[in-house]
């Protein structure tokens, strides 16, 4: 641990939302269980593992003294969550969280819940994702599978995409991807579904071809989507979407499937697609094993 506390010492706090500390990366012997985030105005400390009591006060008041450095007198905002496996303890240590907490990427500002779930409705690690679809999104009709909170939607829509279509099982996740709509000005232009996607292709087609199509999936959540099983699915009915020049963002975020693993899988199942690039990941974001990082593959339909 004492390279993170070391790593305290170093760091800022800015007015977007943010990592601060990513020592599930494996850069830090030690820390690899711990990661820090900005979700101002509040800092949440995350461990994959149990801390003991010992450990973790001496974690909370070295970051009390960092923000006292950096925010003088102003009272801090602390959120401690433990999770592993389904198993999720959050506890506000010190401070408060808004009750309609948002925060800044981009820009663009959304909805976050710190305090429920394991999932807080933004993904920090999709920024460089997002800022793509911005900046490649102008005229274009858009699909968002597996939307969740539809950052991706609102991202497309800041760069002056045509339309989007996001579908997500979640109508709990759609309901707040809707407010993010709301939050940054957009009262049209989205359509949001809440459907099983395997059962949907109809509806999506219909409402189809997409120029740009982004398939950001859950890696294994049963119900919904299992990449060793599922990808293959996906990835047999993709191209019937895509217009001949579309372009297409696959997205896994599993540190036990490799890049090679999807690669293959789009070879297999959809030998239409090419590869173009894939995406880098925020620098904070570094794993000293890019397969274990996400994986932002991006592709595009072959002209035949």
């Amino acid at each position: 641990m004492q390279l993170f506390f070391d790593e305290l010492n170093k760091m800022t706090l800015g007015e977007e939302v943010n990592r601060l500390f990513h020592g599930r990366g494996g850069l830090y012997p030690g820390a690899e269980h711990i990661c820090l985030d900005w979700y101002p105005p509040v800092l949440l400390l995350t461990s994959f593992k149990p801390l003991e009591p010992d450990t973790l006060d001496k974690s909370v008041e070295l970051i009390k003294q960092r923000w006292h450095v950096l925010k003088g007198s102003e009272l801090i905002n602390l959120v401690y969550q433990y999770r592993s496996g389904g198993r999720t303890q959050t506890d506000l240590i010190e401070g408060s969280v808004p009750d309609k907490h948002t925060v800044l990427e981009n820009s663009a500002q959304y909805h976050v819940h710190l305090l429920k779930g394991q999932n807080h409705g933004l993904f920090l690690d999709m920024k460089n994702g997002r800022q793509w679809v911005r900046e490649h999104a102008q005229g274009k009709k858009v699909l968002n599978l597996f939307s969740y909170t539809c950052a991706f939607s609102v991202a497309a829509l800041q760069g002056g995409c045509d339309s989007v279509v996001n579908i997500d099982m979640s109508k709990g996740a759609l309901s707040i991807g809707k407010q993010n709509h709301l939050l940054n000005g957009f009262t049209a232009g989205a359509r949001f579904f809440g459907h099983d996607i395997f059962k949907s292709w109809g509806k999506l087609t219909k409402l189809g071809p997409y120029e740009m199509i982004i398939a950001d999936p859950p890696s294994n959540q049963k119900g919904s989507f299992v990449a060793t099983k599922d990808y293959s699915r996906l990835l047999k009915r993709l191209p019937e979407l895509l217009t001949p020049d579309g372009e297409v963002l696959l997205c896994l975020n599993a540190p036990e499937l490799s890049i090679d693993f999807l690669m293959k899988q789009v070879e297999e199942f959809s030998p239409i697609l090419e590869f173009v690039e894939q995406l880098a990941n925020p620098s904070v974001f570094v794993d000293i094993s890019k397969d274990k990082a996400l994986k932002v593959l991006k592709y595009r339909r072959k002209n035949t």
